[in-house]
């Protein structure tokens, strides 16, 4: 990552923390649990009880999402009628995940369904004219169910309609008023005025909770089914707020004993263990599944959550994780191609405020994770584009905080054949032959979004500590703050004054282990990926996350380094 130019120490909100202090409840966690909860807005006794203790009774109604009534009662009609429905959905985790999801419902109901899955690379994301055609061809079809995709598919649901085939959309992304399908029932957060923070996988589960509620089933648990949703809210970085926190935090309870054959056989390759945390979600169990949608089909990865059998499931859950090496491989070379692109790139005597470095050979299904590191390395809105044999280039962005991707494609929109998202993470489609003059498109718009100023990193620290503050009874008030994700950050400390206690170790030329000591209180460190960073003379100011490390069943506090500096006076600034 770029090295931060400044460490900003976040304030704490006043009135939260002197409410926080005054609860009889709050009063018993650590200073700085309490602090961290002040930053989070959170002040007063039934706030915090809330965050630091989220229970399933306090899930909304579900049948105040746009269109549930109607998603609901057509579904049920379907039960009854024993219609032929296919759920259509998308070939990421929250599409797998919420594919499984309503499959398995619906089964409960005693309704047998097709499930169906688009190419990524011959048919795109979503409802395409030849993923239906395909869908269709494969079996009969009174009822479509679109998951994790259709709110904007308005000519397609026409098309179906057309065809006989009625059509309900259970989604999250973005709706285009001027762009909703022809559907029975559009059950999208993003209409109404609560829950814009559900994934799809959360939207499913609402459905379910309402189909429990408009008629129960007894042999049916929802509650067995959080460790989906809490996977792919995850996996799709949705903010752990409200609802979204409940249902991770149970997701996550809930996942050592999951039912599931096929995640208890990921997990096994994943080699994580419990207590789970939403880290081992986002990055050894979600990126398995994606691996297979990334680089051919996902099939497998939705094969393998509706697995019965542990051995078949241990075989998937093995190939997975042998193409998520593959993809790793992969994304390593090309990785490698876009730095070598994007520091020829920047090396003039003006660095660019933005970058957009494309090639043919590049795998599309990669471009996302590569985008996102050449954006840590640069700190710079970046563009990584797969350049196909016919020219057509198919690309992913990832941005900075206060620089929109899209609005800057939105001014390149002549030169594009596609392109959207969100402000941090976007798609673009675009010819070779318009690179150049989307690339300098891109960077005249970032250029006037930042308005002549720098993009330069900055750390910001949540709060300051000494080492001797960091106890077990702080960890075990500090573990009540997660899950930690988009939302609900981890937490950033700050230590000054410390000094290396041995000789700092170099760990497959990649990882510094340190050992390091502040007033005689000294604690185990690690600093990931530092391979190439020298260490500067002791004394340290060290900027680091706060993890429990379990080793031969001893447990104890760890830091996990993320910037490390010699000490100065810190001023908050």
């Amino acid at each position: 990552m770029a090295a931060p130019t400044q460490w900003i120490l976040r304030p704490a909100q006043t009135e939260c923390l002197e409410s926080l202090n005054a609860c009889g409840l709050v009063r018993a966690k650590s200073v700085l649990v309490r602090r961290l909860l002040a930053q989070r807005g959170i002040g007063g006794g039934e706030a915090a009880e809330r965050f630091l203790n989220p229970r399933l009774k306090e899930l909304g109604d579900p049948f105040l999402l746009p269109d549930m009534d109607k998603a609901v009662d057509r579904l049920l009609q379907a039960v009854d009628r024993q219609e032929a429905v296919v759920l259509y959905g998308d070939y990421d985790v929250d599409g797998v995940t919420s594919l499984t999801l309503l499959h398995d419902l619906l089964k409960a109901y005693g309704l047998k369904v097709r499930c169906f899955l688009p190419l990524r690379m011959e048919e795109g994301y979503g409802m395409t004219g030849c993923g239906l055609e395909r869908c269709l061809a494969e079996g009969e079809t009174t009822l479509l169910v679109a998951v994790d995709c259709g709110t904007t598919s308005k000519a397609e649901t026409a098309w179906l309609a057309d065809q006989g085939i009625e059509v309900i959309v259970m989604d999250h992304h973005e709706p285009d008023p001027d762009r909703l399908p022809e559907a029975v029932a559009v059950v999208n957060p993003k209409r109404g005025g609560g829950w814009h923070y559900l994934c799809s996988a959360g939207v499913v589960f609402k459905v379910a909770h309402a189909m429990g509620k408009r008629r129960r089933l007894p042999h049916f648990d929802l509650k067995s089914e959080l460790d989906l949703v809490a996977l792919a809210t995850v996996a799709d970085i949705m903010p752990l707020v409200e609802e979204n926190r409940l249902l991770v935090r149970q997701g996550l309870d809930r996942l050592g004993s999951t039912r599931r054959v096929g995640l208890r056989a990921l997990i096994e390759v994943s080699g994580i263990h419990e207590p789970y945390t939403s880290m081992d979600l986002g990055f050894r169990l979600g990126p398995r599944l994606n691996a297979a949608g990334r680089l051919d089909t996902a099939h497998a990865a939705l094969d393998l959550l509706l697995c019965r059998d542990i051995q078949e499931a241990r075989d998937i859950a093995r190939d997975l994780d042998l193409q998520n090496r593959e993809r790793q491989t992969l994304e390593q070379r090309i990785q490698a191609e876009a730095l070598t692109l994007a520091s020829q790139w920047m090396e003039g005597t003006e660095p660019l405020c933005s970058l957009v470095v494309a090639s043919r050979g590049w795998h599309p299904g990669v471009v996302g994770i590569v985008a996102a590191r050449l954006m840590r390395q640069f700190y710079r809105p970046v563009f990584v584009i797969a350049i196909d044999d016919e020219g057509n280039g198919k690309g992913s962005g990832r941005s900075v905080p206060g620089v929109s991707l899209v609005a800057a494609l939105d001014s390149c929109r002549p030169l594009l054949l596609g392109g959207g998202g969100h402000e941090m993470a976007a798609g673009v489609t675009v010819r070779e032959e318009n690179l150049e003059a989307f690339r300098q498109g891109f960077h005249e718009h970032v250029r006037r979004q930042i308005n002549g100023g720098k993009l330069e990193p900055h750390l910001y620290v949540d709060a300051e500590t000494r080492l001797e503050e960091l106890t077990m009874g702080f960890l075990e008030d500090y573990d009540q703050l997660q899950p930690f994700g988009n939302s609900n950050p981890q937490p950033v400390f700050m230590a000054r004054g410390v000094y290396p206690s041995a000789e700092p170790r170099l760990l497959r030329e990649r990882h510094w282990r340190l050992e390091v000591i502040q007033d005689g209180t000294m604690r185990t460190a690690m600093w990931f990926n530092a391979g190439d960073q020298t260490l500067p003379p002791p004394p340290w100011d060290i900027a680091f996350h706060v993890d429990r490390n379990v080793f031969r069943g001893h447990v104890s506090v760890q830091l996990l380094v993320q910037a490390l500096r010699p000490s100065v006076s810190f001023m908050g600034a």
